[in-house]
């Protein structure tokens, strides 16, 4: 389905496949915040995320960032986590009753639609989920109109994809498999759509920011083997799934056992290690 002639089409199979896939993001949530620290801590420093501030957080999956935000912003500040998925919202919320964090709300949104007051946050983030927006472009103006004058936001992304090799031998596998042609690296909704140098910062430019920042991370995903990252993808990886759910039964499997044998050129001595790069760009709402 091509977001870009129905937006609403890919959004709508989108959210199911991200229901289907949540409880499984959520299990492997100890290694996603492994494999994301470094990122997520730039990220909040980037957006200002600090005691007392009011912070929206788009596209927030299960929540583990959000977790991160509220400890920051503590009792006197608050944090709205936001997502596509009713499920990943429900699990959002209930990761941060566990935790006791009364100051984190949740609700359904579509992110290109925020539907929130004007000027009512200090700060916002978006990790790793703007990429697979059809139009990032209007979720980056709708989180630019939600920030107070001088509030900054920030967002993480996939990097190129020379880069992200491991992404690259799953996706391009699955989409073989399936018969489907590779895609446009820099295609609306894919995983390397903001990936390209400059092309997130060039974003937020166009998006009205100013003060633009922009870097990448290394981001190294370590795991114990190609097969326990095959069941991150399996179980979490909703674009995967999305582009193998047309095969019968028998040839996904083959497609699965495929990628896991092109995988294992990733472990070591130490254990599986994909290489992994993040791409990050900041921008602070102008003051007038």
């Amino acid at each position: 389905m091509d977001p870009t002639t129905d937006p609403e089409g890919f959004k709508a199979a989108t959210r199911a496949q991200w229901d289907r896939c949540a409880a499984g993001w959520d299990a492997h949530g100890p290694e996603i915040r492994l494999w994301l620290r470094e990122a997520t801590d730039r990220m909040l420093d980037e957006a200002g995320v600090a005691p007392g501030a009011a912070v929206l957080d788009v596209a927030a999956g299960a929540g583990d960032q959000t977790l991160d935000a509220a400890a920051r912003v503590g009792p006197t500040g608050r944090v709205l986590a936001t997502d596509l998925s009713p499920a990943l919202v429900e699990l959002a919320a209930a990761a941060a009753r566990r935790a006791g964090h009364a100051n984190v709300s949740a609700r359904v949104s579509d992110a290109e639609s925020l539907d929130l007051e004007p000027g009512s946050f200090d700060a916002a983030v978006c990790r790793l989920g703007l990429m697979l927006m059809p139009a990032p472009l209007r979720a980056l103006r709708g989180i630019r109109a939600a920030l107070r004058p001088g509030g900054r936001a920030c967002a993480v992304v996939f990097g190129a994809p020379r880069g992200n090799p491991c992404i690259g031998a799953v996706v391009s596998t699955a989409l073989r498999r399936a018969g489907l042609p590779p895609p446009d690296p820099a295609a609306p909704g894919t995983l390397s759509s903001l990936g390209a140098p400059g092309r997130l910062a060039a974003l937020f430019g166009e998006a009205g920011f100013d003060d633009v920042r922009a870097g990448t991370i290394d981001a190294p995903f370590r795991l114990p083997s190609a097969r326990h990252y095959l069941d991150f993808v399996r179980t979490s990886a909703s674009p995967v799934r999305r582009i193998l759910a047309g095969l019968a039964p028998a040839e996904a499997e083959a497609a699965w056992a495929e990628m896991e044998e092109r995988l294992r050129a990733f472990e070591t001595a130490d254990g599986w290690v994909g290489p992994n790069e993040l791409a990050w760009a900041s921008g602070r709402r102008p003051v007038a």
